[in-house]
């Protein structure tokens, strides 16, 4: 990776962010000492500009950024590092360094269970219930889409508020399986309802 370390004598700035809930943690700076120190231990480590030397994130309070990926911005002189952090970032004992509560959004993981079932599609392994679900047609994955849903209607009118939560969780598996083997993704179906959210839609 081509970063330009010259720009701002020798640094660069390097955004923290949760992979898995997107939540931005921190601002840093990093020199190419830092960076390679990063690369190597799979630790976040920072030139700290106030001491003048190389600090890993979590080398006193335990609290280590663990990294993930690393991406160069456009002008190749800002990273955006992408960590699992061990406990909170800031030395404040907060979540982020801008107070911010670092909670995961159930929904991110409808993309990540679209692009798994996309990447069964993809690989079609032995063994796989959703690879058994490809095989079998398109009008085998409609009819468990349906069988789902009347079961969720079932547990709607006479059950529980936790078999709901469970057939209705059934009902969206399968729907994304259905709309994986027609070439769409659950993100499509969240455009639509997007759109008709907005003033003036109306209706096919």
């Amino acid at each position: 990776m081509d970063i330009d370390f010259k720009k701002l004598n020798g640094l660069v700035p390097a955004i923290i962010q949760d992979v898995d809930t997107k939540t931005v943690l921190m601002l840093g700076f990093m020199n190419e000492e830092a960076y390679q120190k990063t690369l190597e231990t799979k630790k976040v480590t920072f030139y700290s500009r106030t001491r003048k030397c190389l600090w890993t994130k979590g080398e006193e309070s335990g609290h280590f950024l663990h990294l993930v990926s690393i991406k160069n911005d456009c002008d190749n002189d800002t990273l955006l590092i992408r960590v699992q952090p061990e406990g909170p970032t800031c030395h404040k004992g907060t979540d982020s360094c801008w107070g911010e509560k670092n909670e995961s959004n159930p929904l991110l993981f409808l993309t990540e269970l679209q692009d798994f079932i996309e990447k069964r599609h993809e690989e079609m392994p032995e063994g796989s219930y959703t690879t058994s679900l490809f095989r079998d047609g398109l009008n085998r994955m409609a009819q468990k889409v349906g069988e789902e849903a009347l079961e969720s209607v079932i547990e709607a009118v006479n059950g529980t508020n936790d078999r709901l939560v469970y057939e209705a969780s059934d009902m969206f598996y399968h729907l994304i399986v259905l709309l994986t083997a027609k070439g769409l993704r659950i993100e499509d179906v969240a455009k639509e309802l997007e759109a008709r959210h907005k003033p003036g839609w109306a209706k096919h």
